[in-house]
């Protein structure tokens, strides 16, 4: 029995050492430049590697200098920390805050560009009041660019008496800056709110990106969506004030919408985190369907058909003012 523990430990701990190996070899690839990086994870892979023949051969010494080293890296990676100090790309280079005085909210740093391709757009940034008394409901856009797995998600909330009010969860990027989502694992990227006009929001992804948009209605009442919009609004003015990093994993565009959710609707996204539709975000009207938070009275397959509004929405000018209303045309309804 004996014999059979010391195996398994030192399967656990090879496990553990493999895993703090390609962890640090990622940061260092990708939180260093040029050649300095890849050193710097040839020598941690080396030291892994050292620490793995340690735990085989006896020679405790290897794991325990590779140990000192991985908590000299965690030390590097604790003292990072994010700035809204930065050269930021145009789209991304103000934050939304939101004010409340009763039943009203106004909303600053609302983007409404005009883009005719991603590199060639009009500027603008304005502060737009919304009536929460008139919130009718809410809205999920999936915006696809590669395959059905990976999908872009944004919410948006309806009102009787003024034109829809949008969020999105983006990556927030220097001028200059790549994404990739391994760098997004390693404290790469800062997270950003995008507040918008659905002509703006939506209307780089169908017209400027040529992006397969699907459109779901919610089917939230108006209080929930009310509730939804303000935990939002609290989360907001959260980051505004403080920034936060990016993670590939954890906080991304739909991981954060399913922590506000379930912050004033828990029946929504109990088993969000044990699905696999969290991550990817493609699949996610299934499991919409399936906890009724989009209409499960008709079959997914039609509800996707006629929730694809990216062909109708690109014979639609981005200056008409019913531009949210004619994407909508033709799309179920959140409830029968």
């Amino acid at each position: 029995m004996s014999r059979l523990f010391l195996i398994l430990l030192k399967l656990l701990t090879t496990l553990v050492i493999v895993g703090a190996g390609l962890w640090g070899i990622g940061l260092l690839l990708f939180r260093l430049n040029g050649a300095l990086a890849i050193m710097g994870a040839i020598a941690f892979g080396f030291a892994a590697l050292a620490g793995l023949i340690g735990i085989w051969t006896g020679a405790l010494r290897l794991p325990l200098g590779f140990a000192v080293v991985f908590l000299g890296l965690l030390g590097w990676w604790n003292s990072m920390s994010p700035s809204h100090d930065r050269d930021w790309i145009p789209e991304l280079a103000r934050l939304p805050e939101i004010a409340r005085e009763g039943d009203r909210i106004s909303v600053t740093n609302l983007r409404h560009f005009r883009w005719r391709t991603e590199t060639d757009y009009d500027q603008h940034w304005e502060t737009r009041s919304f009536d929460l008394s008139k919130i009718e409901g809410a809205d999920l856009f999936l915006s696809y660019w590669s395959g059905e797995a990976i999908a872009h998600l944004l919410v948006s909330f309806t009102f009787s008496d003024s034109l829809p009010l949008t969020f999105s969860i983006e990556v927030r990027r220097e001028k200059g800056e790549e994404w990739s989502s391994l760098a997004g694992f390693f404290r790469t990227y800062e997270m950003a709110y995008v507040a918008a006009d659905e002509r703006d929001i939506v209307g780089l992804r169908t017209h400027a990106r040529g992006e397969d948009v699907r459109l779901f209605r919610l089917a939230a009442t108006p209080t929930q969506a009310r509730d939804v919009l303000l935990a939002y609004a609290a989360d907001i003015n959260r980051l505004a004030k403080k920034p936060r990093w990016y993670n590939t994993l954890t906080t991304n565009c739909t991981t954060v919408v399913y922590h506000l959710v379930g912050s004033v609707a828990p029946g929504w996204t109990f088993s969000l985190p044990l699905d696999p539709r969290v991550l990817l975000s493609g699949y996610l009207p299934g499991y919409l369907a399936r906890i009724g938070a989009i209409r499960s009275d008709m079959p997914l397959d039609e509800l996707i058909r006629r929730g694809r509004i990216s062909e109708r929405a690109r014979t639609l000018s981005l200056d008409d003012p019913a531009f949210s209303q004619r994407i909508r045309d033709g799309v179920p309804t959140g409830r029968p």
